[in-house]
């Protein structure tokens, strides 16, 4: 994939979603009525926290970076519960680790992006948001934050949420291959990075939509 867009010079479409997702953030959702509390607040996270336990104790890993994060509250007040009964009193106590940071450009708290790098980096219902021509240089950015793994999952389906120009939430909606090319390219700039990709997609079976994934590592 040609990138011609990079982080000091975004393409426009980028800078204008950004500014629709700063408008959400601030009056929420407008086509399903989402108070600004409920609009990216975080809550597409815990489903993922037990996959992301598993790398953080395969690599050791002692701090994240969630790229992406909304309004980051899924870092506080949410309990764990296990199989076994066994309670934690939030998701970083669960992971074990030091320290989540959050980066969001669409939350004022968390714009601001950060410095250095991390053991892993974290990044869910994210990437299916952002402009397809800014991808390579978004999912560079993912690595080069990266010491140790990546682990993202990507819709691939339209979303239920609607912007505040009436555009469907979901701008980037692709295969597997074009996805691979992507993650190609990018891991062989940063051959130190393990990297864990979900592709999430709706089957239709027997009336009903469930869900199935395709895993993309290297």
């Amino acid at each position: 994939m040609t990138c011609t867009f990079s982080r000091s010079n975004p393409s426009p479409r980028y800078r204008e979603l950004v500014g629709l997702y700063q408008t959400m953030h601030t009056c929420g959702e407008q086509h399903h009525g989402l108070p600004p509390e409920q609009t990216f607040s975080g809550q597409s996270l815990p489903r993922h926290s037990g996959n992301i336990k598993k790398l953080i104790d395969g690599f050791q890993a002692r701090t994240l970076l969630d790229y992406g994060a909304g309004k980051g509250l899924q870092y506080s007040g949410v309990p764990v519960q296990l199989a076994d009964g066994t309670r934690f009193p939030s998701i970083p106590a669960y992971w074990g680790v030091s320290s989540v940071t959050c980066y969001d450009p669409g939350y004022e708290p968390f714009s601001r992006l950060p410095a250095g790098r991390f053991d892993g980096v974290i990044c869910t219902d994210v990437l299916e948001h952002c402009p397809q021509d800014d991808m390579r240089w978004i999912v560079g950015e993912l690595f080069s934050f990266a010491g140790k793994f990546v682990y993202a999952n990507i819709a691939c389906y339209p979303a239920k949420k609607r912007l505040a120009n009436g555009e469907n939430a979901h701008c980037t909606i692709q295969s597997e291959d074009w996805w691979q090319a992507v993650l190609s390219g990018v891991a062989a700039d940063h051959p130190g990075v393990r990297y864990y990709f979900f592709l999430e997609r709706k089957r239709e079976a027997a009336g009903a939509a469930d869900m199935e994934q395709v895993l993309l590592q290297g």
